[in-house]
């Protein structure tokens, strides 16, 4: 078994730090990919424990290499996730003034966070898009552009220097990032978990999004993230990745999904596991009818009914 954790690199990318803030991962080695895809094939193919990888932002939505990676190919699960607060730097070699920045690249996610900023402060800048923000700033220091937006701590990786710092257009900005790997049994409930399945539409037809919903939203299960994907089928083909307050051991979630199986071609399960940065005590209450007691009380009085003992 190997005792390695892939992430999306190169060194210096916020994936990085993420991973960095997991105790288990003190005791591993750490791995950089060039691509989500590539972390986590490593993964799949043996070559790694677990990955980490992004897979959704504050300010941009889901990121859908994560997202179709995770519904296509060999099944994969999630274990864990960590949120990380996002602010960027404006990277440069040493001597580069602002009004020697004619040129800026960085993650594509990256953009939509700085693009007032960029608007204010760099109007006439052409930007280029990186394969990841660390990878921006090896390509200033390769003297391929003039700037990168990246986080600060990758400045001294690449022989940069931070000439603004604390960029975002959005305050409060964080990414999400999931630790990956193998299917296993998931982790027990702790109370203030959530659940990640993929579904996909048996037909097109006028409610047919609305009967997937209905089998959370009869069960009480509140819904954190749905988006649509493309399948790859056709125009109007589509498959949805969801995140569900709660675990696949509670009854109400358990149930949601025996009835998605039961109206959908294909559903994969990818996991239930601890929220990040939210205590069992801060989990809202349910509602009426649907805690795992009240789900056992209605099966049991249906048992006295079939016993004649109503």
């Amino acid at each position: 078994m190997s005792t390695r954790f892939t992430y999306l690199g190169p060194e210096g990318t916020f994936t990085e730090a993420a991973l960095r803030t997991l105790p288990e991962a003190a005791t591993r080695e750490l791995i950089p990919m060039v691509s989500v895809p590539a972390a986590l094939d490593a993964v799949r193919n043996g070559e790694a424990a677990a990955a980490l990888v992004p897979i959704e932002n504050s300010v941009e939505g889901g990121v859908t290499a994560t997202l179709d990676e995770l519904a296509s190919g060999e099944p994969l699960m999630i274990y864990r996730e960590v949120l990380l607060p996002i602010a960027f730097a404006l990277l440069v070699r040493p001597g580069t003034k602002l009004s020697d920045v004619k040129t800026v690249t960085g993650h594509p996610v990256a953009q939509p966070q700085v693009r007032n900023w960029l608007a204010a402060n760099l109007p006439h800048a052409l930007w280029e898009s990186a394969a990841s923000n660390a990878d921006g700033a090896r390509l200033v220091q390769e003297g391929r552009f003039d700037a990168a937006f990246a986080g600060e701590f990758a400045a001294a990786t690449y022989g940069l220097v931070p000439l603004v710092t604390e960029i975002h257009d959005a305050e409060n900005a964080e990414t999400r990032f999931v630790l990956v790997g193998r299917p296993a049994r998931p982790s027990a409930p702790t109370g203030a978990d959530k659940t990640s399945v993929v579904i996909w539409l048996g037909d097109d037809h006028p409610g047919a999004l609305l009967e997937l919903l209905q089998e959370f939203a009869v069960r009480g299960v509140n819904l954190m993230l749905i988006q649509s994907r493309p399948t790859g089928a056709g125009i109007g083909n589509y498959c949805f990745a969801v995140d569900a307050e709660g675990h696949i051991a509670d009854r109400r979630v358990g149930e949601a999904l025996m009835g998605l199986k039961r109206i959908c071609p294909q559903v994969r399960f990818l996991g239930s596991y601890p929220r990040a940065g939210v205590a069992t005590e801060d989990v809202r209450a349910l509602r009426r009818g649907t805690s795992d007691r009240e789900f056992t009380a209605a099966s049991d009085w249906l048992t006295r009914c079939l016993d004649g003992r109503a």
